[in-house]
């Protein structure tokens, strides 16, 4: 479930007010009033907590899992977008289905309790004609516990509506008019730190463990390397608990990003890593790389083909549809095998090595240089292979050599982007126009392996007809992205001809 909600504060001498008229139609029920006890799990150095996640236990309600807000909304609202996951369960283990989804950032470690909040709760629900709620309001006063001991007290308004409501921004048609409402009754300016948080205090807004470091050119290149790893390993982890639970294709292809970005960093970068430490590393990367990238690559197909098959008859569609369903249950079943790659011992040592790779990387002496001198000079390598590459290509290049080509211009892109921060915006041109270059060729890519695909179907009738048909429509799509790329690739060309390469 996909909760927006807002936080207000609200002082002592605060009263929810008349809540009639404010939402067009809709039915404001009687306030409730509920005891609620809650105790809040998670590592002893509050991972869950730094990176924005909290896992609870509520007794009468059982286990909820709050992953990271999504997004803050527009407007200055104040409203931040949340996954709720609900399990049944006793307070005293949390439920290995939850533990699972935020395995990334446990790993190793254990879940104790880390709070235990006690809450009188008025509540106010809200719902329309038919008796769906499109709203909640409540005022919560909460005494955070130590032992029997009231350790602190503060009150909190919140406001939560399903996503789905309306509830966008300041000028969502529910959200929006009921924040305004309870502001003008006095309660206080939005503010998201979640009820834990302030239970536990400053350590639980420390940032989470991984995390880039500001550098500059004159920063020792060994902390650029530890920087551009974080990114890539935060964004690697953020992710995980999406590709586990939300089915969202985005999710894999951000965490496939991820782990392409490190493995290109430890090539780029690697004469100033230690090579005992680094490649295993790599190899390990290879193996998820080629998990995420087996569902990655179907779902892209599916979705293309799927684009592909609207521009069909409607008699020839019904069958490109029946034929795309073969195509989805593959994609049914390689999810699967990727989660079980997720849920294994392999990819947790795998994660406990990003995160050492993050905190820190094993270099050789030389990464103690200041990093304007040495980095830059790396980050060339990848340019010169593709310009090479490029140079030695027929006039009629083949599909794998043009694929060749786009893997080449994405290296160079990673490359560029990495050392950016110290080689200035003629870096992030570059790699601007070399991921120009990778979508033109992208497109071709895609094109010739949805052909390959559809080809290799097994089927017969009206079905293999519409397979015709989206190959037909495929071969076009490649012949255009192969006459594009040339242009794609000169004004890379010309990028590095002004740019921070050494």
């Amino acid at each position: 479930m996909i909760e927006k909600e807002v936080k207000l504060g609200a002082g002592p001498a605060f009263h929810l007010p008349n809540l009639d008229g404010v939402v067009d139609g809709a039915v404001v029920g009687p306030p409730e009033v509920l005891r609620l006890e809650t105790v809040y799990h998670d590592t002893p150095d509050l991972r869950l907590a730094r990176w924005g996640v909290s896992l609870r236990h509520r007794g009468g309600e059982g286990w909820t899992l709050k992953l990271a807000p999504a997004s803050k909304t527009e407007g200055g609202s104040g409203a931040v977008e949340r996954s709720e996951l609900t399990y049944p369960g006793g307070p005293k283990k949390p439920p290995e289905a939850a533990t699972a989804v935020v395995r990334a950032y446990i790993r190793t470690s254990a879940l104790v309790p880390v709070a235990r909040l006690s809450t009188v709760r008025r509540r106010v629900r809200i719902t329309d004609a038919s008796g769906a709620r499109i709203a909640e309001v409540v005022d919560d006063e909460v005494s955070v516990r130590d032992g029997r001991r009231v350790a602190a007290r503060f009150r909190e308004i919140e406001v939560e509506v399903p996503a789905s409501k309306g509830g966008t921004g300041a000028d969502g048609t529910v959200l929006g008019p009921l924040v305004s409402r309870l502001r003008s009754a006095g309660a206080g300016a939005p503010d998201p730190t979640p009820k834990h948080i302030r239970a536990l205090g400053p350590r639980a807004l420390e940032p989470p463990e991984v995390a880039a470091s500001p550098v500059d050119p004159e920063s020792p290149a060994k902390d650029v390397i530890r920087s551009v790893f974080a990114e890539a390993v935060a964004l690697l982890l953020r992710h995980d608990p999406l590709v586990r639970t939300s089915g969202d294709p985005e999710a894999v292809h951000q965490a496939r990003v991820a782990t392409r970005k490190l493995r290109s960093h430890l090539r780029t970068f690697n004469p100033l890593l230690d090579q005992e430490w680094a490649e295993p590393l790599r190899t390990e990367l290879g193996w998820l790389g080629l998990a995420l990238g087996a569902v990655r690559d179907r779902e892209v197909l599916l979705d293309r083909l799927r684009e592909r098959a609207k521009g069909l008859p409607p008699h020839d569609l019904r069958a490109a549809e029946s034929l795309l369903s073969v195509l989805d249950k593959e994609i049914t079943d390689l999810r699967k095998k990727l989660i079980a790659d997720l849920d294994s011992a392999r990819y947790v040592e795998l994660l406990e090595k990003m995160v050492g790779a993050a905190v820190s990387p094993v270099t050789v002496p030389d990464g103690d240089l200041p990093a304007i001198g040495v980095l830059p000079v790396l980050a060339a390598g990848p340019w010169r292979r593709l310009r090479s590459a490029v140079r030695q290509l027929p006039e009629n290049p083949t599909d794998p050599e043009l694929h060749r080509i786009r893997i080449l211009a994405k290296r160079a892109r990673y490359a560029a982007e990495a050392v950016a921060v110290i080689a200035g915006p003629s870096a992030s041109a570059f790699a601007r126009a070399a991921a120009k270059l990778q979508t033109v060729l992208g497109e071709h890519q895609d094109s010739v392996t949805a052909q390959a695909w559809l080809r290799a179907a097994r089927v017969s009738g009206r079905r293999a007809f519409a397979a015709g048909e989206l190959i037909a429509m495929e071969h076009l799509a490649a012949s255009e992205a192969r006459a594009r790329w040339p242009k794609a690739w000169k004004a890379l060309n010309r990028k590095s001809l002004r740019s921070w390469m050494p």
